[in-house]
């Protein structure tokens, strides 16, 4: 069970995981968003505070993904990728920003040069650079064979980044991984050397990445292992739950390492 450990406090290390913990515990109570209600137990927020915005950066996606099931646990069973997405740059920091939805096909002969594409291209963009930001691009690759040809390279990624957004989670491919723009995360399907035909379907609707359904504007946390939508309303309760979780794991793991046999790893798993 993945926690709250020093692999995943911090944006790589931290080295004093409980303090951070309790840190943000403390600073999830009374905290308001922008566009939230202060009172009550069921505050809706419009975006995130640089509080909870930093928390979330400060753990990876499986831990997220613990904290969720504590602070909304119907969404144990849905809500993120489920199947392998290849990361080329593990190393880099969780991602956490808002999506930006896109369906694309490769297969596909189209007129590129039009008009008519030319102007979806352009209004396309206009929709990267719009808030909310930052942003994550999340693309569905819509063909029939998936990862046919690759949206994302060296010149996508900068003009991406360019426009505030921090990486894309596709089902599709990507490609150019040396030349990528520095610091541009991505979780793509597979990797593949060609865009072939490459075209934006449409944009700001409803997609599904590896079993993740996505809305245009969703809150997105991703790393190396996967990706995971956050409900905004969910994120104090997350912050509240994270010195328990990481108090539990960390006595568990105390236990298995002391030498002292089962008995010892049940009675801490008890607590």
């Amino acid at each position: 069970m993945a926690g709250l450990g020093p692999h995943r406090v911090g944006k790589v290390l931290t080295a004093d995981p409980l303090g951070a913990a309790k840190k943000f515990a403390h600073e999830s109570r009374g905290v308001g968003s922008p566009g939230s209600a202060a009172e009550g137990g069921n505050a809706m927020t419009t975006t995130p505070s640089p509080q909870q915005f930093e928390f979330l950066r400060s753990i990876d996606t499986p831990t997220v993904c613990n904290l969720l099931e504590v602070a909304a646990p119907e969404r144990r069973g849905f809500g993120y990728t489920v199947r392998h997405l290849h990361c080329p740059f593990p190393d880099l920091p969780p991602m956490v920003g808002f999506a930006k939805t896109v369906t694309m096909r490769a297969q596909d002969r189209v007129a590129l040069g039009e008009a008519g594409y030319m102007n979806k291209r352009l209004d396309y963009l206009d929709y990267i650079a719009a808030q909310p930001q930052p942003s994550i691009a999340v693309i569905q690759d819509l063909d029939d064979i998936v990862g046919f040809g690759a949206f994302w390279g060296e010149v996508q990624t900068n003009i991406h980044k360019a426009l505030g957004c921090l990486g894309t989670i596709t089902n599709g491919s990507i490609r150019d991984i040396p030349q990528v723009a520095p610091g541009f995360q991505m979780l793509a399907g597979s990797i593949a050397p060609s865009h072939a035909f490459v075209h934006v379907v449409d944009f700001g609707g409803n997609v599904n990445i590896h079993g993740m359904a996505v809305k245009s504007g969703d809150l997105i946390h991703a790393d190396r292992h996967g990706a995971v939508v956050v409900p905004l309303n969910t994120i104090d309760g997350m912050m509240a739950a994270a010195g328990k979780v990481a108090a539990n794991e960390a006595r568990i793991i105390e236990a298995a390492k002391s030498g002292k046999g089962v008995e010892a790893i049940k009675a801490a798993m008890k607590g």
